[in-house]
């Protein structure tokens, strides 16, 4: 014999304006997408640059173009986890139970799980950044583009050009000492951030099966 689910209950009119704000999130998750567009459209531009320029690039410069590749991809993956799983979490059932294409991580997601999640993804994201610092921090210590030293190389650069000389251009960098050890710091905070929210998530888990253990 079948048996009918019980209808809902009724929300008195301040519940259900209350309850139905959370749709006020829907134009932020759709503007995410639209987010999510430009960046296929950046991935696509740079792998345009990589594949054109495959002959003429140096191994750093092509190593440099793939770190970008990479990073706008996990930059893409953190907007899928926060346009499903918040809008799953927040604003609505996406319906997605026993369907083939569901996301595994999705089946438990909560607004903890998500936290971490994609404190994770901000660390994956700043370590890629990171390493594209590493990679070209051999430039460190020729003159930072736009400063006093590299326009004043550049003039007399261009006046020895004028001049009838031969001479390499003036090279310089976007890496300093301190933008290194800064970027590192930053990253090491995100770690500690994530540990912390992944140790707070822990408790509280733990607290909660605690108190349903003694509930039982």
């Amino acid at each position: 014999m079948s048996t009918l689910s019980a209808p809902p209950p009724r929300l008195n009119p301040l519940s259900y304006v209350i309850f139905g704000s959370r749709w006020l999130q829907l134009p932020l998750y759709l503007g995410l997408i639209v987010a999510q567009c430009v960046y296929v459209f950046l991935f696509l531009k740079e792998l345009w640059h990589l594949v054109h320029g495959a002959n003429s690039l140096t191994e750093q410069g092509i190593m440099l173009l793939v770190l970008g590749l990479i990073d706008v991809v996990m930059i893409s993956n953190l907007l899928v986890m926060v346009i499903v799983g918040g809008y799953e979490t927040f604003v609505s059932r996406l319906g997605l139970h026993n369907h083939p294409d569901q996301p595994e991580w999705l089946s438990h997601v909560n607004a903890s799980v998500l936290k971490v999640k994609l404190a994770m993804a901000i660390i994956g994201i700043s370590s890629i950044h990171l390493l594209k610092t590493f990679i070209a921090a051999g430039e460190v210590g020729l003159p930072v583009c736009g400063s006093t030293d590299f326009i004043a190389a550049a003039t007399a650069h261009a006046q020895a050009i004028a001049a009838g000389l031969t001479l390499a251009a003036p090279a310089c960098t976007k890496v300093t000492t301190a933008g290194v050890m800064w970027q590192t710091i930053i990253h090491g905070g995100f770690i500690l951030s994530a540990i912390g929210i992944a140790y707070t998530d822990r408790l509280m888990t733990q607290g909660a099966a605690k108190r349903e253990h003694i509930g039982h």
